[in-house]
């Protein structure tokens, strides 16, 4: 049965699996501060309820995220998932992210939140942050080198240009690639994957790869808050966002 969340989220229960479902598609799941309260909401659930021993991310059949909305912001982070509810959330519960379209600046920093990635042929990823005058602040500066060969996580950081779903593969983002439109099954069957082993190992495990790789988030997300105060306060910032706004090419100063 299917439950929306402040009309943003869908979360729907398939036996010991969260099934969450970002349901805005006129926006392109693009996350307002309904959504970032809705995913807290999901993931919430996901982590403190002992029957549930993996979740699935997914932004339904035509685009996984675009980030943040920009014309309203995406909210506060909250107080246990930081930023979109999501990306500085410490858990010990597996989620797979069900990757259809684009997963572009905040979007791709939810992907790269998540522990599996399951992407159609048609998925596209993306760090476009510096065509606005921005920084990605929600975890890429220091997660994408993780995820991808460090040229590679630069090339996107510097250019914004998309990586598409086969190099994403080639390269080891995407664990597993499927046709369109089946991202969210072959999640889903991941999940089952999980479901069948020991929840009490499962999650053991989970901990202790992420104590490991994820000791030096502080000190990335300490490098992220620096670079953005750099941008916060520059007329680049101002004229790529009002740029986007209005659909137009951005007239950068360089200050």
């Amino acid at each position: 049965m299917s439950t929306p969340t402040e009309h943003r989220v869908a979360t729907e229960r398939r036996g010991h699996v969260l099934l969450i479902r970002m349901e805005r598609p006129a926006k392109r799941n693009a996350v307002d501060a309904a959504m970032t309260t809705a995913l807290d909401a999901a993931l919430n659930e996901l982590e403190d309820d002992p029957e549930l021993w993996c979740g699935v991310l997914s932004g339904g059949p035509g685009t996984f995220c675009a980030g943040t909305d920009l014309a309203t912001r995406a909210g506060e982070p909250t107080p246990r998932g930081g930023n979109y509810g999501v990306v500085r959330r410490v858990r010990s519960t597996p989620l797979v992210a069900a990757v259809e379209g684009a997963a572009y600046g905040g979007g791709f920093e939810i992907v790269l939140a998540c522990d599996m990635v399951v992407a159609a042929r048609s998925a596209r990823f993306a760090l476009p942050e510096v065509a606005r005058g921005l920084v990605a602040n929600c975890g890429a500066l220091f997660r994408t080198h993780r995820a991808l060969p460090l040229a590679v996580a630069k090339q996107m950081l510097l250019t914004g240009q998309p990586l598409d779903a086969r190099r994403a593969h080639e390269l080891g983002l995407v664990g597993e690639l499927v046709e369109d439109g089946e991202a969210e099954a072959a999640a889903l069957v991941l999940a089952g994957q999980v479901c069948a082993n020991s929840p009490v190992a499962v999650r053991a495990t989970l901990r202790a790869v992420d104590a490991v790789v994820s000791e030096p988030d502080e000190r990335g997300w300490r490098a992220t808050a620096v670079a953005g105060v750099v941008v916060d306060g520059s007329q680049d910032r101002a004229e790529g966002v009002a740029a986007f706004l209005e659909k137009r090419e951005p007239r950068w100063q360089g200050r």
